[in-house]
């Protein structure tokens, strides 16, 4: 198994509750993901609100520290378009971890229709 995808649930909107909800609820999860055949971990949270939260990118820091031996990102918000496109550029991206993607929609290509 190439890339394992965790999608997180809605989290509070509150930083602090939000943190304490990822780290009590979610991380475990990882952990169990990450022990698991997968070569890298890319955690989807849906809402963009997180995108200044310096306890989610720490969070992402730290379990790729852990599991150093494989990748482990963070998408965070976006569409279904721009989720797909990212999830694409991290299995061809062997280098890549510990970081958080702020993502927006994805470009639509002209003439595509």
């Amino acid at each position: 198994m190439a890339q394992a995808v965790l999608r997180i649930g809605p989290l509070p909107a509150d930083a602090l509750d939000a943190a304490q909800v990822f780290y009590a609820e979610w991380v475990p999860k990882a952990r169990l993901s990450l022990q698991s055949e997968a070569l890298s971990l890319a955690l989807v949270i849906n809402s963009g609100e997180f995108q200044g939260e310096g306890w989610i990118h720490s969070a992402i820091q730290e379990l790729a520290r852990a599991f150093s031996v494989k990748r482990v990102n963070a998408l965070i918000g976006g569409d279904d378009a721009a989720i797909a496109a990212t999830l694409a550029y991290l299995e061809r991206a062997p280098g890549v971890t510990g970081q958080c993607f702020q993502l927006g929609s994805a470009p639509v290509e002209e003439g595509a229709g």
